[in-house]
């Protein structure tokens, strides 16, 4: 993998040979990545994986119309095909009046941010495989748990790096480390999985294998034997590794180009209330050692720590340039790059804020009601907000956990879910778009 230094050359040398070729205008980027990851099955070595890859990308403009190419080869002879080829696609492609680099003022300028998102540290397979089973040994050690599905651990580092004909070069260099877990708890027909996962930037920052292996094997016993539940309203409460989705689906409707197509359940809704006003949904790209930190977009703009909901209320949409021209608007530095094609839009680092109550006091006046630790299927329309996914999780008694239970469904329509919403004060921030335990008051639960 080349050096972030070496990236920005590559990157700046192929927007040169696309001007000599004909390109009015361009970006390129180089996505490198390499990783490591060794896995242990019932104290047994599973498999042991190396991956290196090294991509890069050019997207051209010629008359108007546009097309983008990408390579694994990044020698001088593929780059000229490369700029070449680009260009002749270009000049075969229809005028996008939408498309385009970012206002050249917009740009990040200076030296990018330094978030702090590269440790350094290597992991031997030998580090890695002694990770994995401590976890897995932890797992298998609670009472009830009666085989493995596995532990894991990884190391990787990936490198971006992005040069534009106007003016723009950036790169930065990202780290992740990550342990898992995944154990089966009783026998037969009685049998239930889960799992527990942690991922950082930093090795320092990582849970300890131990406590990953606990949580694994804890949440796969609390599962067993579960039973079902009564058809009907009532609330319905969302353990944080599922409570995320939520938000995801609210991202999703937020992004530009859906609004410039037309295609949101927030169409039309843009300064409106969604939520009460003790809920606030915060974006954080300049997060030190954040998971989905990053000190430009992917068109060279600066990122910057933005309130995506205020006291309720939706603040604006999430737009590359592309959706910002449709919109009459300006890009809010969201847009996201793969080696080929277009950008796109992505959040980074959201967080939906704590509340003031404990998960217990958040479910204490629930006469009867359901806890959701797992979703299953992708029931969601996008442009109506209609919601309806297959769960597990927990009854609700009078205030209590109670026993488990599956093969139920919740449903209702995201506009009156958020609007229902409140939060707890457990957030824990790792997963990218992290909540609170979050309470939901007037779903329907269909089961026997």
């Amino acid at each position: 993998m080349l050096s972030p230094a070496e990236a920005q050359e590559r990157c700046e040398a192929l927007i040169a040979r696309a001007r000599r070729a004909g390109a009015d205008a361009g970006d390129a980027v180089y996505l490198g990545n390499s990783s490591e990851s060794v896995s242990v099955r019932l104290g047994a070595l599973q498999d042991v994986e190396r991956s290196e890859s090294e991509n890069i990308g050019l997207r051209v403009f010629v008359g108007g119309a546009s097309a983008s190419i990408g390579s694994t080869d990044l020698g001088d002879a593929a780059l000229d095909e490369l700029a070449s080829r680009a260009v002749a696609m270009a000049r075969l492609a229809p005028a996008d009046p939408f498309a385009g680099l970012a206002p050249e003022e917009l740009l990040l300028q200076g030296l990018a941010p330094d978030l702090d998102l590269d440790d350094g540290t290597e992991r031997s397979p030998a580090d890695l495989r002694r990770l994995a089973e401590e976890a897995e040994e932890a797992a298998r050690a609670i009472p009830g748990v009666t085989n493995s599905e596995g532990g894991g651990a990884s190391a990787g580092r990936g490198l971006f790096a992005l040069a534009t004909s106007h003016g723009f070069s950036g790169a930065y260099a990202a780290s992740s480390h990550s342990i898992s877990a995944s154990v089966v708890a009783g026998e037969g027909g009685n049998m239930q999985r889960d799992y527990s996962w942690r991922s950082t930037r930093y090795a320092a920052d990582l849970k300890g294998p131990a406590e990953i292996g606990r949580e694994a094997g804890e949440r796969a016993v609390r599962r067993l034997n579960p039973g079902r539940v009564k058809s009907g309203p009532m609330p319905v409460v969302f353990d944080p590794r599922v409570a995320n989705s939520l938000v995801g689906h609210l991202l999703g409707a937020m992004s530009g180009a859906s609004i410039a197509r037309r295609a949101s359940f927030l169409l039309d809704r843009d300064g409106q209330k969604l939520f009460d006003s003790a809920i606030t949904i915060s974006d954080n790209p300049l997060a030190l050692r954040g998971m989905r930190s990053r000190p430009f977009d992917g068109e060279g703009l600066p990122t910057a720590p933005r309130k995506l909901i205020d006291a309720g209320r939706l603040t604006g949409w999430l737009m590359d340039s592309a959706a910002a021209r449709q919109l009459g608007a300006m890009p809010t530095g969201h847009a996201s790059r793969g080696s080929s094609g277009a950008p796109h839009v992505t959040s980074s680092n959201v967080v939906l804020e704590a509340g003031t109550v404990t998960p217990a006091q958040l479910m204490a006046d629930i006469a009867d009601g359901v806890y959701v630790t797992e979703l299953i299927g992708q029931g969601v329309n996008g442009v109506t907000g209609d919601y309806s996914r297959g769960a597990s999780g927990f009854r609700i008694v009078n205030g209590e956990l109670a026993g488990p239970i599956a093969e139920f469904t919740v449903a209702g329509n995201l506009i009156d879910m958020f609007a229902a919403l409140t939060a707890a004060d457990d957030l824990d921030v790792y997963r990218g778009i992290d909540t609170p335990t979050l309470r939901i008051d007037g779903m329907s639960v269909a089961g026997d």
